[in-house]
């Protein structure tokens, strides 16, 4: 099975998109991640995720932009998507990424980027989650979120388990009353920053996630593990802590079966859905994250 390290790598390899574009049967492989490449496409996707008592949040796909142009334009599209939440009343807040809105160039420049989004969303009664990418890029992700946070009050911030000081950070924003996402982390992190071990991983995301529970503030689970859902489970449970006190948080397209479960149960689940032509990456990172997403890849373009 091909590593995780080489699906990490391809990544970051955009100019490999075209190459797998043009295999037969690849881009309709990608519908099983992606929700399409507009947002008329999504809303019929979250529609659907709507009816069966599951939440959404839109992700416009793009990151690492270098073009003020294009970071401008990203701006626009997240502006529009939050009139169509509105208008069409489908039930989901938005996510986005800082490099996404020109992080890389400049960070004043991104903070006000960031800030004519989330001035939208309070406008609109919405709420704006800023992800977290790889690792440096969090103080500056950081940074903009507590100046949004304490101007606005309506944006949220992920934190990776993964990561030695998410601990540290995931305190300091408690000590704010702000919502947290809290994810193990997708990005090829060297030791020095990162658990590398698995094991390591999940006992600081049990350990993170008790702390999440515990404080009385709505945070985000995000998880396909089931023995993290489990422990989840388990430790409300016993901490008398209320299925709408929390939710869980899903990729669109992964584990389907568990998602659809969990909402069944009770539990308050929201999916991340993705759109847009900017794909590749997103795509490449969650067969990184499963070897059967590999499989099913595979498989597709055989028998599709």
């Amino acid at each position: 099975m091909i590593s995780r390290t080489i699906l990490l790598y391809l990544s970051q390899q955009h100019g490999l998109k075209n190459f797998f574009v043009k295999v037969p049967g690849f881009k309709q492989v990608t519908r099983r991640f992606i929700a399409g490449e507009n947002i008329e496409s999504a809303i019929v996707t979250i529609k659907e995720l709507n009816k069966l008592g599951i939440t959404a949040t839109f992700d416009h796909l793009g990151e690492s932009t270098t073009s003020r142009a294009e970071a401008d334009a990203d701006v626009n599209e997240y502006i529009h998507l939050l009139g169509r939440i509105q208008d069409t009343g489908v039930d989901s807040n938005v996510s986005v990424k800082l490099t996404q809105l020109g992080l890389d160039i400049d960070e004043t420049y991104c903070l006000e980027n960031t800030r004519r989004i989330v001035a939208e969303a309070h406008r609109r009664g919405n709420f704006v989650r800023i992800d977290m990418e790889d690792s440096p890029k969090t103080d500056a992700t950081l940074r903009i979120f507590k100046q949004l946070f304490h101007e606005f009050g309506n944006v949220g911030i992920v934190l990776q388990a993964y990561l030695y000081r998410t601990e540290k950070d995931l305190d300091e924003v408690l000590a704010m009353g702000a919502r947290i996402r809290l994810c193990k982390g997708a990005y090829n992190e060297p030791a020095e920053v990162a658990f590398p071990e698995k094991a390591d991983v999940d006992a600081n995301f049990v350990k993170l996630m008790q702390k999440l529970l515990k404080s009385g503030i709505y945070h985000g689970i995000a998880t396909h593990d089931p023995r993290m859902i489990r422990a989840t489970q388990e430790f409300a449970a016993r901490e008398n802590i209320g299925k709408d006190k929390f939710e869980f948080q899903m990729l669109y397209g992964v584990r389907r079966d568990l998602m659809l479960q969990l909402a069944q149960e009770g539990f308050r689940v929201r999916t991340y859905v993705p759109y847009g032509e900017f794909w590749y990456p997103y795509f490449m990172r969650r067969l990184a994250e499963r070897p059967a997403n590999v499989w099913f890849v595979v498989k597709s373009l055989f028998h599709g």
